[in-house]
């Protein structure tokens, strides 16, 4: 179960860190997709934060910080879900996969995670 869960932990940390880079550099889809949705170029820096500390804490966690990738998948799950939420809000689904998609990968580290501890 350790290898399972070591891969889905390392593709959410290299997407998520991307994620953050990305919303960091302004990338043109970045702003495309966040004004899509009403969220303003003020909050990239922020988000990409949030994005970055959960990367950083799924790390740590994989380099054995006790709790701290557990809490980092919980916050990514948190994250990701409000991410959805403001999609189906405004009902622009076009740019849903990559929320949902990081959405379901972090709930299955959260997942996986969890199983582990017992």
């Amino acid at each position: 179960m350790f290898t399972a869960y070591l891969i889905v932990a390392l593709v959410t940390i290299v997407l998520t860190a991307g994620a953050a880079i990305a919303d960091f550099a302004y990338a043109p889809f970045v702003l495309k997709n966040s004004a899509a949705v009403g969220v303003p170029r003020s909050w990239l820096i922020p988000l990409g934060l949030v994005k970055a500390a959960g990367a950083a804490g799924l790390i740590l966690g994989l380099l054995g910080v006790p709790y701290l990738g557990t809490a980092a998948a919980a916050g990514l799950v948190l994250f990701y879900l409000g991410a959805v939420v403001v999609h189906v809000r405004t009902r622009v689904f076009g740019n849903i996969a990559a929320p949902g998609g990081l959405l379901a990968l972090a709930a299955v580290v959260l997942v996986l995670d969890l199983a582990q501890a017992r």
